[in-house]
């Protein structure tokens, strides 16, 4: 029998193209099964008014899955170290969306320094919840997701996820989404997370936080050719 492919969603911003190719890399090498590895941005919407470009469309994966089956959606910053169907594993069906649920308030009140990136970093309930997401899309709660929800709902109603029920709205293991910088370091984390900045980001700031060779790794491996 043919095996499903497993539609992965990464938020796409020009100005960390770099940081979206490393994802992409560090997801084909980690993958044990076939992967579908789609770029998303706010061009789908007629709004934006995020930090990145892909500040609301992340919530449109359920109608661009025609709400079946199941799918991932993560922000560009990140690097795969586990198998994304590992992930898909621990899907709860009764959950109309999964994410790993940080309580924290940050420590640094700036992000992406030394870049022409650079701006505050706000705290908010549920901050980071939405970076990564194991999107039940045939749940019947996410079937009011259409462009026009996505593109009138405020950041708030979205990225707290005010459209669902509490329950609706399922956790995952802390390691699925580590924030460097942010906590205590995790050298067994699945998934690293540079919220702040990627190692390569201009002007140097984040290249010797946690897990950064591993990073300039991955990333010679997505230039390499022949």
């Amino acid at each position: 029998m043919e095996r499903t492919i497993l539609p992965i969603y990464i938020g796409y911003d020009s100005r960390e193209a770099q940081a979206w190719h490393i994802c992409a890399q560090s997801i084909i090498e980690q993958a044990s099964g076939p992967v579908q590895i789609i770029p998303l941005n706010d061009k789908l919407t007629s709004q934006g008014g995020g930090t990145n470009a892909f500040h609301r469309c992340r919530f449109l994966v359920p109608d661009l899955q025609h709400w079946q089956g199941w799918a991932i959606f993560c922000d560009s910053d990140m690097l795969w170290r586990a198998d994304p169907y590992a992930l898909l594993g621990l899907k709860d069906s009764y959950c109309a969306v999964q994410v790993v649920q940080h309580d924290y308030a940050t420590r640094f009140p700036r992000k992406y320094v030394g870049s022409a990136m650079e701006s505050d970093n706000l705290d908010y309930p549920r901050k980071n919840w939405s970076s990564l997401m194991l999107w039940n899309c045939q749940h019947r709660a996410n079937r009011v997701l259409d462009p026009e929800f996505v593109a009138g709902a405020t950041p708030q109603q979205l990225h707290r996820f005010e459209w669902l029920k509490e329950s609706f709205v399922g956790g995952l293991p802390a390691d699925w989404n580590h924030l460097v910088r942010e906590g205590v370091a995790n050298p067994d984390a699945k998934l690293m997370h540079w919220t702040l900045g990627v190692p390569t980001l201009d002007g140097g700031h984040y290249s010797q936080d946690e897990g950064a060779d591993e990073w300039r790794t991955v990333l010679e491996r997505a230039n390499r050719c022949g």
